[in-house]
């Protein structure tokens, strides 16, 4: 990397640029670096923050998995001795639901067991690596009630075959969510109520203090692996009783302090 260059400048230096960089160096301190303009643009995911005009630029989707015990015990596993582990979707796997609405997201292809995943997500308006833990909720800027919806039987599949289950997961219309809530008006969830219910009838049914790794640790754990940067959100994990849901059903989430989120599922995308 050419001297004086950041890591972010860096990598916004489209291919005609990098040939410059010599000569860059070499200009005086301060001087512009010409960056190439880019072949298209591509929208940014955005997500409306309760009571600010701006709104939350994503740029990462992580997912804490089996993060509640009776979820890892229904999926398989012992919470007793497997350490957190992360996946991710795609930005644009997320769909804003405003309160007070029902969003729509369509029954996807592929999958005839298409399960939901009530969570609570956090926001990250900072980062860095190896965060310490007493500091990690520093960098929260706020939450919201999400759904990591998945195409359990794709998951499923990779599994056996020990292959990548990203397909179970990130998806398009993966990821509905709240708006945020900022952390300075609602606080730092760590305890309450967790649920959602389909059509009317609770499936899920549980307490944010049940999590195994609470939301600091969880951004410890991951700034470990991956730098972490604002606009990272995380989902951080779901209780037991996970199960599907097929065109025509309706999910309301829940999450104490929080408003509800409610989703429609609508036909298959079309083939």
């Amino acid at each position: 990397m050419a001297e004086g260059m950041t890591r972010r400048t860096a990598v916004t230096v489209g291919a005609a640029g990098l040939g410059s960089l010599a000569g860059a160096a070499a200009a005086p301190a301060g001087a512009a670096i010409a960056v190439s303009p880019t072949l298209f643009s591509i929208p940014q995911m955005t997500i409306p923050v309760v009571g600010n005009s701006a709104a939350f630029p994503v740029r990462r989707v992580y997912c804490i998995g089996r993060n509640y015990a009776a979820h890892a015990r229904e999926m398989g596993s012992d919470p007793s001795r497997e350490p957190p582990f992360f996946f991710q979707k795609p930005a644009d796997a997320v769909v804003v639901v405003q309160p007070g609405t029902t969003g729509t997201i369509a029954y996807p292809t592929l999958t005839k067991n298409f399960h939901y995943e009530i969570e609570m997500v956090a926001f990250l308006k900072g980062g860095g690596r190896n965060i310490p833990i007493e500091k990690a909720l520093e960098l929260v800027i706020g939450y919201s009630v999400g759904l990591d919806m998945t195409r359990r039987d794709l998951q499923d599949a990779m599994k056996k075959e020990q292959k990548p289950w990203e397909i179970g997961k990130a998806f398009d219309q993966s990821a509905p969510l709240g708006p945020i809530h900022l952390a300075d008006k609602v606080g730092h969830i760590a305890k309450g109520r967790i649920a959602l219910s389909v059509n009317g009838a609770v499936k899920q049914n549980s307490d944010l203090s049940n999590m195994i790794w609470n939301v600091a640790e969880q951004i410890a754990q991951l700034s470990r692996a991956n730098e972490l940067f604002a606009g990272d959100i995380i989902f951080s994990g779901t209780p037991e009783n996970v199960g599907p849901v097929v065109a025509g059903d309706a999910m309301v989430g829940m999450i104490a302090g929080l408003p509800d989120l409610t989703v429609k599922v609508a036909g298959p995308l079309p083939v």
